[in-house]
C-alpha cells in the first residue's frame, strides 16, 4: 500500500471519529438542555416555600466522605428534611437510600441522624432498596404508593431526580437542600450532566427495571404533633362552652 493509500484510510478514519464526536457532544448538551428545561421551574430553593406535600422523598447519600469527613451533601439532606417536618411543608419523609452490605446503610444513617434532629419514628418510613435515582422513584410508586411528593436533595441532583418522576408519572417538585460550596463540587455537577444523559438511554431506550421492588407498603402518615393538642384544646374549650351554658341557664331560671 502506497503513503498516499495509507493517508487516505488514516484521513477517513480521522473524518469518521470527528463526526462521532461531533454526533456525542450535540447529544450530550441536547439531553442536558431538555432535561433542565423540563424541570428547572419547578426547584424551589427556600425551604419555607417547598410544597406543602404529603410526603417528602429524602435520596440517600454517605454520611462520609472518602477522606474521612462528614459528608455535607448529606449533611444539608438531613437539615433540610428536619426543618419541612418542623415547618409543616412536609407530613411525613420516605428515607430512601442504599444498603448493600451490612455495614453500609444509608437509610438507617439517615434516620439515627433525623431522630437526634428530634423528627418522630411516626413521621419517617425507610427505604432500603434505594439503590439509585431511578430505584428510589420507582419503588416510591410501586411499592409505597406514592403519586406526589417533595423531592429532597441538592440543586444539582433535582433536574435529574424530576425528570424520571415525570417519566414515572409521578407528581413531584424539587426543593433543594441549601448546601456550602465544597470541595470537588465541579466533579459531582460535570458527572452529573453524564448522569442525565445516561437516564435518558435507561427510560427511553433500554427500559430500565428497578433492582428490586417487592410487596406493596402503603406509607402510614401520622397526625402533625400538633393535631392531638388541637383537637384536646377544642375538646374542653367545648366542655367550658356547655358549662358556662348551664350555669346561665340555671341564673336565668332562678
Amino acid at each position: 500500500m502506497t503513503a498516499a493509500a495509507v493517508w487516505k484510510v488514516f484521513r477517513g478514519v480521522l473524518m469518521s471519529l470527528g463526526v462521532l464526536a461531533l454526533v456525542a457532544t450535540l447529544v450530550f448538551v441536547a439531553g442536558n438542555v431538555w432535561v433542565l428545561a423540563k424541570t428547572q421551574g419547578r426547584i424551589e430553593h427556600e425551604l419555607p416555600l417547598c410544597g406543602p406535600e404529603r410526603v417528602g422523598i429524602v435520596f440517600g447519600t454517605s454520611h462520609w466522605t472518602r477522606s474521612g469527613v462528614r459528608n455535607p451533601h448529606f449533611d444539608a439532606r438531613m437539615s433540610a428534611a428536619s426543618r419541612l417536618i418542623r415547618l409543616g411543608r412536609v407530613r411525613h419523609l420516605l428515607l430512601s437510600g442504599d444498603n448493600r452490605t451490612r455495614y453500609y446503610n444509608e437509610p438507617v444513617t439517615m434516620w439515627r441522624d433525623l431522630r437526634a434532629r428530634y423528627v418522630r419514628d411516626e413521621d419517617m418510613t425507610l427505604d432500603y432498596a434505594g439503590f439509585s435515582t431511578f430505584d428510589t422513584l420507582a419503588r416510591a410508586r410501586d411499592v409505597f404508593a406514592v403519586e406526589r411528593a417533595v423531592l429532597v436533595t441538592q440543586a444539582w441532583h433535582l433536574p435529574r431526580a424530576l425528570f424520571i418522576a415525570d417519566a414515572l408519572g409521578l407528581d413531584v417538585i424539587g426543593c433543594a437542600a441549601p448546601t456550602p460550596p465544597v470541595a470537588g463540587q465541579w466533579w459531582l455537577q460535570a458527572r452529573e450532566w453524564l448522569a442525565r444523559v445516561s437516564t435518558l438511554g435507561d427510560l427511553y431506550l433500554w427500559g430500565r427495571e428497578p433492582y428490586f421492588l417487592g410487596p406493596l407498603e402503603p406509607l402510614e402518615i401520622a397526625p402533625p404533633f400538633w393535631e392531638p393538642l388541637q383537637e384536646e384544646a377544642a375538646r374542653e374549650s367545648g366542655d367550658t362552652s356547655r358549662q358556662d351554658d348551664g350555669a346561665a341557664w340555671s341564673l336565668g331560671g332562678d
